[in-house]
């Protein structure tokens, strides 16, 4: 009997590590531009039931893409130092699981849509086929990272789709701030990873980007920065959003000291710490629209 649980619980181990849950950072870089575009398209805090859907959808399709991705490099993961103790690479469980612990989450999340309209439902099923292509970038596309951008942007989209049943200009511009932003976080994830894909011969930005990686990485924070900025002049969003995005910069340019010797270590700190990039945007967010709130309520009655 305690051979049967400790078998139990190495196999639960295996498919939470397959999906992530033991390391949080994806969900929160998936999580943040969908709570940006849903504090901005309603003016303040969404309904609660949308919220749970997209929040909880949120960690569901991050989940399932982890299982696909896994699927997807199974045969690369093993070479890489960072990837080799993944449940497929270790060969801790077989490639067809994965694939149906994708398609079970996928389904969630879906079920979890169709509670909304149908502008969000039809927006998903390119969100599915953004997240199916990704993992295959790599062996032909030299910024996948770019790809990823718009995969973990596209609940920017749908939160607009959900809550004003439209996709305005303002959404697309925060789509091209998140896109800026990925480029920047996942090409300091790829430099970690960078000497083991060349060896493989993959694909990434950190490759194409070479000598001048650190740079290229502090220019998409700039354009990240910039496009923030520029859609609170367009928007007129007050102090408290700008404060935030400052706030973002702030940890941007510190990200500047922990990449610019390029090691390990460095890099990959630097991209988990970009979670409290995130953070400080949606907190400028958060306040700006809670203090606007009731002059929106007074304009809507």
């Amino acid at each position: 009997m305690n051979a049967t649980l400790r078998t139990f619980a190495a196999r639960l181990d295996a498919y939470e590590r397959l999906v992530r849950l033991d390391r949080p950072i994806g969900m929160l870089l998936l999580l943040w531009p969908t709570l940006w575009a849903l504090w901005l398209a309603h003016g303040g805090i969404p309904p609660l039931a949308v919220l749970w859907i997209f929040v909880l959808g949120t960690a569901i399709m991050r989940s399932a893409g982890c299982a696909l991705n896994d699927w997807a490099d199974r045969d690369f993961d093993a070479y890489v130092q960072r990837t080799r103790d993944r449940p497929l690479a270790a060969r801790e469980i077989r490639p067809w699981e994965a694939l149906v612990v994708a398609a079970v989450l996928a389904l969630c999340a879906f079920g979890l849509v169709l509670r909304l309209n149908a502008l969000t439902i039809w927006l998903s099923f390119a969100a599915l086929a953004i997240a199916v292509i990704y993992p295959f970038l790599k062996r032909f596309f030299w910024m996948p990272q770019a790809w990823l951008g718009i995969a973990f942007g596209f609940g920017i989209p749908m939160a607009f789709a959900a809550l004003t049943n439209s996709v305005p200009p303002l959404a697309w511009a925060l789509l091209a701030a998140n896109i800026c932003w990925t480029v920047a976080y996942d090409t300091e994830y790829a430099m970690v990873d960078r000497d083991d894909d060349l060896k493989l011969g993959l694909r990434t930005s950190a490759i194409l980007f070479g000598r001048h990686d650190v740079a290229a990485v502090m220019t998409c924070y700039g354009l990240f920065v910039a496009i923030l900025a520029g859609i609170g002049a367009w928007q007129h969003y007050g102090g408290y959003y700008y404060a935030g995005v400052m706030s973002a910069a702030a940890i941007a340019l510190y990200h500047y000291q922990l990449i610019r010797d390029r090691s390990r270590e460095g890099c990959f700190r630097a991209f988990r710490h970009n979670n409290w990039i995130g953070f400080a945007v949606f907190v400028g967010i958060f306040a700006d629209t809670f203090k606007l709130a009731p002059l929106v309520a007074g304009f809507t009655r």
